[in-house]
């Protein structure tokens, strides 16, 4: 797809992050904008942001975490603009970080409902209107985006129950990506890895639902993963508006794989190397002893 204008872009996590920045480059294109998010206010002002524009949109509230609610959405864009172009999978959080089996229930519910089950609905909701629209129309092209991370591909400590959110979504993008191959080639798919980008996902909490609290205070793993996230993503120098910018172009190019940090791949070599040795896996703190050798300490003592 290399003409955005005119086309439809469907967009969840629109009120913060990647999203705000994919629904501005969105309406700058020329596209008409469905945004979706779960929090009210950051949607309401993004949609008023770019209402005041001209751009052609609609908002709603949606919990992407419930299949109905990613219905509705559906519903709404194909009533409202008669088709969907280019979905973005979005809406994400950062979940509980720290040791693994320390994770209660709740904060696997939490971040599996949000950054997998998330995806999962898009994919159902829109892609089988998207095959349909390319039966009827041989015109027609479409392009999923689900946003994943580095997190999907490589596996640090001390951010289990996210890892294991981001290579769901990483496989299923890839699996996605294969399928679409047999029935046609008129809608295709990307996986978005974003490295640390200065994002309001470390602040997600503010979202979570109370039925999904945490079921306990966090403990020391937690808190030092919690601090260790929020030194390493402010600290990030690429903006959510540049990999809007990277984001569309790997659209246009039908570029699977989009990477915010490429010089960041090592450690996804390294694990590939690992796989085909095989060797056990290969320490992703190697390169920062002084960072292990404080975990290491803070939880051995």
């Amino acid at each position: 797809m290399d003409d955005f204008n005119g086309k439809v872009a469907v967009i969840t996590g629109a009120g913060s992050g990647f999203g705000r920045e994919f629904a501005k480059l969105g309406a700058r294109l020329g596209m008409k904008l469905v945004l979706a998010d779960i929090q009210q206010d950051a949607l309401d002002e993004t949609a008023s942001m770019l209402a005041s524009t001209g751009a052609d949109l609609i908002a709603r509230r949606v919990d992407v975490s419930n299949g109905e609610q990613v219905d509705a959405l559906a519903d709404a864009a194909f009533s409202t603009f008669g088709a969907a172009h280019l979905l973005f999978n979005n809406a994400g959080v950062g979940g509980r970080g720290g040791l693994i089996w320390e994770g209660g229930e709740r904060d696997w519910q939490w971040t599996l409902g949000v950054n997998l089950w998330g995806v999962v609905h898009g994919v159902r909701a829109f892609v089988p209107r998207m095959l349909d629209a390319a039966r009827r129309d041989p015109g027609y092209q479409a392009h999923i985006v689900n946003t994943a991370s580095m997190a999907g591909l490589v596996n640090a400590p001390l951010m289990g129950v996210y890892n294991v959110s981001k290579h769901a979504v990483v496989s299923l993008t890839e699996t996605l990506y294969h399928d679409l191959s047999l029935v046609g080639d008129q809608v295709n798919c990307s996986v978005l890895c974003p490295y640390f980008v200065p994002t309001g996902i470390v602040k997600s909490q503010r979202n979570r639902p109370a039925e999904l609290a945490a079921d306990a205070a966090p403990t020391r793993s937690q808190q030092a993963a919690q601090a260790m996230i929020d030194k390493a993503v402010s600290s990030g120098k690429v903006t959510a508006e540049q990999i809007a910018e990277k984001t569309f172009d790997a659209v246009r190019q039908r570029n699977f794989y989009i990477y915010s940090h490429p010089h960041r791949l090592g450690g996804v070599e390294a694990r590939m190397g690992d796989l085909l040795a095989p060797r056990n896996p290969s320490d992703p703190l190697a390169s920062q002893p002084d960072a292990r050798e404080r975990l290491e300490a803070l939880l051995r003592g």
